[in-house]
């Protein structure tokens, strides 16, 4: 079994926030598989379906596309897309790593 690292501010500021705050437990399980998939790939974008996202987290895929829209929303998702009808490509937006940088 192989361990994935995932930094602190996850677990301790974005979570309580999108689960508490936001109320939407949703978007911090599609962001962990989301950062799981990108720690595995060790690439800075990762393409995934919604049924993918759907299959991976237990969620339906409306609830995905509500966690989606909601991580895009706050700035921690970018979504690029090659053509309109292909699989879309998500990069997650670590902001609290520049700002560490910057002290």
């Amino acid at each position: 079994m192989h361990h994935i690292a995932i930094d602190e501010y996850v677990l301790d500021v974005l979570m309580p926030d999108l689960t508490g705050h936001d109320r939407c437990p949703n978007a911090f399980l599609v962001y962990l598989v989301l950062w799981t998939e990108l720690y595995r790939t060790e690439q800075r974008r990762v393409p995934a379906s919604l049924r993918m996202l759907s299959e991976r987290t237990g969620l339906s895929r409306s609830a995905v596309q509500t966690a989606m829209r909601l991580l895009k929303k706050r700035g921690l998702l970018l979504t690029h897309r090659r053509a309109p009808t292909a699989i879309p490509e998500y990069e997650l937006v670590r902001h609290w790593i520049r700002r560490r940088a910057r002290r």
